[in-house]
């Protein structure tokens, strides 16, 4: 076989790249991982004062992610700044349909958690900084790829100079936006909703009580999702509020109480008045996919593979067991003397994700098709199909275990997930 420089090239080292990395440390520690990340290591990986700021950014872990991440050995750490998710309202606002999605009624003690960007990204750090296997260049970037036998040769970017090395597969994990997936020729499809994510942290007068709520609106959807912690006073929550462009431009150009009124004008009082909003960011809504993710040597993953809507908050969880799916062909390769990247083993990693690629980016898609869409009739069909969900159990079953993450089979710690009413 080739002798290569290194086995696996991860390009991109967020939260997938770095979740990959520590996969494939933990399940096959003689593989030999490389990640090329633009931005340089942190210097405070895990410190023992953490205190999130207040303006930090959140990602809504399933209880399907929460599996994986125990089976990395990287869930104990986490919990220590996670927020349970113990109900999910969903409704439909000015209208009477309304369902309830308790992780009680299903026996788990969560439906989902809501977990501080950098706090995830720190303690991933923390976790692989332990492993010999893991190899980082930082700051660097991928500029090229050209194939070679049994593998690819990466071009680097690295300290105002060009670099190369080889290695059997190259993973690209640095987002949607990076340019390296069309640089390599991979041609994405884009569907443009029209719409925006307001992204912000705001506080309410009542405490949120674990409670999540997606909330649709003659204005476009919202989700509101609980932060601060478990405690009976936590009234943190983290927005996502869809607007159109014209209605974006309006709430940029109010100030804070400004905002607030806006908010609460299109929430309600369910959570009593919201009386603090943090810094807001915002950027343009798409359903970005590829039909094919992978070619001989490269696969894409994560946002690179596909961008979904976030209220619906499937994105990361779905990439999440992409993640798993590709780390146990990874495993069977290497077990049985493959090529890693050849496309027998990346095909077959393609194909096991298919279904659940699939059948996650329909359900993400018609949801905010059916609730986004502001006709009167279609309004009625939503409040049937909610007011439905509350009397049909097995209905309400299968939203519940999308909103999970348990949809599929679950790869790797997830296979072991309890069934949702088990």
């Amino acid at each position: 076989m080739t002798q290569f420089d290194t086995d696996i090239v991860i390009a991109g080292g967020g939260l997938a790249g770095a979740t990959l990395a520590l996969a494939l440390a933990r399940t096959t520690p003689s593989l030999r991982v490389t990640v090329i990340e633009a931005f340089p290591l942190s210097p405070d990986a895990l410190p023992d004062d953490y205190q999130p700021s207040y303006d930090a950014r959140s990602t809504a872990l399933a209880w399907g992610s929460r599996g994986i991440y125990e089976r990395l050995g990287l869930w104990e750490r986490l919990s220590e700044q996670a927020t349970a998710i113990r109900d999910i309202h969903v409704s439909d606002r000015g209208r009477f349909g309304v369902t309830r999605l308790s992780a009680a009624e299903h026996g788990q003690p969560a439906l989902g958690y809501v977990v501080d960007n950098r706090w995830l990204g720190l303690s991933l750090m923390g976790a692989l900084l332990e492993q010999p296997s893991v190899t980082w260049r930082a700051p660097a970037r991928v500029i090229d790829v050209a194939p070679l036998a049994e593998g690819v040769r990466v071009h680097l970017s690295e300290d105002d100079a060009e670099t190369a090395l080889t290695a059997q597969c190259l993973v690209v994990a640095d987002g949607g936006r990076s340019g390296l997936r069309e640089t390599l020729g991979f041609q994405p499809r884009h569907h443009d909703y029209g719409e925006n994510a307001l992204i912000a942290n705001v506080t309410t007068e009542q405490p949120h009580g674990g409670m999540a709520w997606e909330r649709f609106t003659d204005h476009g959807p919202m989700a509101l999702l609980p932060m601060g912690g478990n405690g009976p006073a936590a009234n943190q929550s983290a927005l996502v509020w869809t607007l159109d462009d014209e209605q974006l431009d309006d709430i940029l150009s109010l100030d804070d109480a400004g905002k607030l009124g806006r908010l609460q004008a299109r929430f309600g009082w369910r959570l009593g008045r919201f009386t603090h909003i943090g810094a807001c960011q915002h950027y343009p809504l798409k359903l970005t996919t590829v039909s094919e993710s992978v070619r001989p040597g490269i696969v894409l993953v994560g946002n690179a593979a596909h961008t979904l809507h976030p209220v619906a908050g499937q994105g990361f969880n779905l990439a999440l067991r992409g993640l798993m799916a590709l780390v146990e062909r990874f495993a069977q390769a290497q077990a049985n003397g493959e090529p890693l990247g050849s496309l027998s083993v990346l095909g077959a990693y393609q194909q096991d994700h298919q279904a659940d690629w699939q059948q996650t980016v329909g359900f993400s898609d018609s949801l905010i098709r059916l609730f986004g869409a502001r006709l009167p009739v279609l309004g009625a069909a939503r409040d049937a199909g909610l007011a439905g969900l509350d009397l049909m159990p097995g209905a309400k079953r299968w939203f519940a275990r999308r909103a999970m993450g348990l949809g599929r089979r679950q790869h790797g710690a997830g296979s072991n997930a309890p069934e949702v009413g088990s």
